[in-house]
């Protein structure tokens, strides 16, 4: 929905991510003395470790599915950090070099102590914590947004930054996310949750699962005019994996009234940002 200022907008943003999304387990050449740019991406349905070169170039990354953050929270520790560490073996074989330190992000308005935790999974991994950021803040290094509201909807929760000549002027979070798109899902084809966690992933069966699931986007969408109201938001960006669903940019926009768009790859832009703002 929307004009395609919105989509310029987001030109410089496609391409990182169009560079990044072919790199999985498929490392670029590097030299070694090349200073490496990591981000972590601890989320409730997966963790992602993103490399990066000096100059922002997509090196090579790696995920696997996951449930050990809910509602941006870290809720099985051990589990956590033995992922990260997979992953980051993982990495390290692909490069044949060491991961010594990360950034990490977490949801708008995280407080103290679990912002810490978050750390805590790295060090446990033998990562040392470089910097921690707020996720549509990360975003927002790939996008590039300088007016309107990036919404970052992921597993468990929707965040929410609004920009104001590229900079933010005020974060939200909600627990709503992908995880309640699924739980719909399973009640309406009656089938396990993990079931439906892989037919809301499968590009044949999205435009087919829209209409089962608009319910919970139109939540999403009452969430995003809450916090935008009064605030003069003129354009959304939608990133984060559940915006992978087919068409779902279209109920965000019409629910809210706003254009709404989204990038390639929309579940890429966060580890990618975050790995930007790893300092090298």
């Amino acid at each position: 929905m929307g004009s395609a200022g919105g989509m310029d907008e987001l030109r410089r943003g496609n391409e990182l991510l169009e560079a990044a999304y072919g790199r999985r387990g498929r490392p670029a050449a590097v030299a070694r003395e090349t200073p490496l740019k990591v981000g972590v991406d601890l989320g409730t349905s997966s963790v992602v470790v993103m490399v990066l070169d000096e100059l922002d170039r997509p090196l090579v990354w790696e995920m696997e599915e996951a449930s050990v953050i809910r509602d941006g929270l870290v809720v099985d520790f051990s589990g956590a950090g033995s992922i990260v560490r997979r992953l980051k073996d993982r990495v390290e074989k692909h490069l044949g070099r060491e991961l010594r330190a990360a950034a990490i992000a977490v949801p708008p308005g995280t407080g103290t102590r679990d912002r810490a935790t978050h750390g805590y999974v790295l060090e446990s991994a033998g990562i040392e914590v470089a910097a921690i950021l707020d996720e549509p803040t990360a975003a927002n290094s790939v996008l590039g947004i300088q007016e309107g509201a990036i919404v970052d909807i992921g597993g468990g929760t929707t965040g929410i930054s609004v920009f104001r000549g590229g900079a933010v002027e005020a974060v939200f979070d909600e627990p709503t996310g992908g995880t309640h798109v699924s739980l719909v899902i399973a009640g309406n084809r009656r089938i396990p949750f993990h079931e439906a966690e892989r037919l809301k992933r499968d590009p044949k069966m999205q435009k087919e699962l829209l209409p089962v699931v608009t319910p919970v986007l139109q939540k999403m969408a009452s969430i995003v005019i809450g916090h935008t109201r009064g605030r003069d938001v003129r354009v959304l960006y939608l990133v984060g994996g559940t915006c992978c669903l087919e068409g779902m940019e279209s109920v965000i926009g019409r629910e809210t009234g706003i254009p709404s768009y989204k990038p390639l790859h929309p579940f890429l832009a966060t580890p990618l940002g975050i790995a930007m703002n790893c300092p090298v």
